[in-house]
């Protein structure tokens, strides 16, 4: 048995069975991959892949439990890596965050820039997407530390942590009459056009439940994968926006202003994931101290241990 065999099998599962894009990914030959999942079969002595000719159309019991521990021991394997890594080159490495966009504009900045300060001969990454991308990038290891605020607790193979709590504001043109609104109501809103994030972004599912739960149906005229892109569309005239709270700044948001929000939608949670058994080095630690300091390496060592978060805010 090799290791190989076992990334080969786990990439098939992940690859939905399709042994050429397992191939591609893993940069070698689908022959080489078949025989070699072949080889293992016929080493374990069950098969793990249902098939149909030559293609494979489902995953067998025993099949199951085979990549369970498969991804179990890669997942060692990496830890492995990752821990001798860290005592032979010291504080050399690389660290990958994740991050939405909002996170990655108004909540990181200072954080990275102290993380880099302290820790110069680390390379950090960082790679912006939608919740859901980052949940999976973490999941599959592209990614050590992903951020967002929707999706990333929807994953039993990731941990998170919650980091902070936020609302939502809302968010018009200098002079617009519903600044004269107080307070201000759904009711109200449903009379203007509203520009919001889109569905899969930054608390976006609470504002829909919002307006449904009093049975009325919000003029959305434009969604966005950020706050950056919904204020310069207010300002431009074509709505009201919904944005974070988080994202708007009096001073640099010259022209808007805000209305706080949180009487009518629900509050958001932002949270921190990590992939469950891994293996996290000192300086992921620090940065996840920096990002968010009620998370002590201990308080993340448990959430890692007990397999999910017991942290409240």
């Amino acid at each position: 048995m090799k290791l190989q065999q076992l990334r080969y099998i786990v990439e098939i599962q992940r690859q939905g069975l399709n042994v050429s894009e397992a191939a591609e990914s893993l940069y070698t030959s689908q022959p080489g991959i078949s025989k070699q999942v072949k080889l293992l079969e016929d080493e374990l002595g069950i098969s793990i892949f249902e098939r149909s000719g030559k293609r494979f159309t489902g995953i067998t019991e025993p099949g199951k439990s085979v990549l369970a521990i498969a991804e179990r021991i890669l997942r060692e394997a990496e830890n492995l890596k990752r821990a001798s890594a860290e005592f032979a080159s010291g504080e050399t490495g690389r660290l990958v965050l994740g991050a939405t966009h909002t996170q990655a504009r108004y909540a990181l900045p200072v954080v990275v820039r102290d993380f880099v300060a302290k820790h110069p001969t680390v390379k950090l990454e960082m790679h912006q997407g939608s919740p859901t991308q980052i949940a999976e990038w973490v999941v599959n290891g592209e990614v050590d530390i992903g951020i967002a605020t929707e999706s990333l607790d929807q994953y039993p193979q990731l941990v998170t942590l919650p980091v902070r709590q936020w609302s939502h504001c809302v968010i018009a043109p200098e002079g617009h009459p519903i600044l004269a609104t107080q307070p201000l109501s759904l009711n109200e809103l449903v009379r203007w056009p509203l520009v919001t994030y889109d569905s899969a972004f930054t608390g976006r599912s609470r504002i829909n439940r919002a307006f449904e739960r009093v049975g009325t149906q919000p003029n959305i005229v434009l969604t966005a994968l950020d706050a950056d892109v919904i204020k310069t569309y207010v300002s431009l005239g074509l709505g009201l926006g919904i944005i974070s709270g988080l994202a708007f700044d009096a001073q640099r948001d010259t022209g808007l202003v805000a209305m706080d929000a949180a009487h009518l939608f629900e509050s958001n949670t932002t949270r921190l994931a990590l992939r469950r058994g891994t293996y996290l080095r000192r300086y992921d630690y620090d940065l996840i101290a920096g990002f968010a300091p009620h998370l002590s390496r201990h308080v993340v060592e448990m959430a890692m241990l007990g397999g999910g978060a017991e942290y409240q805010l």
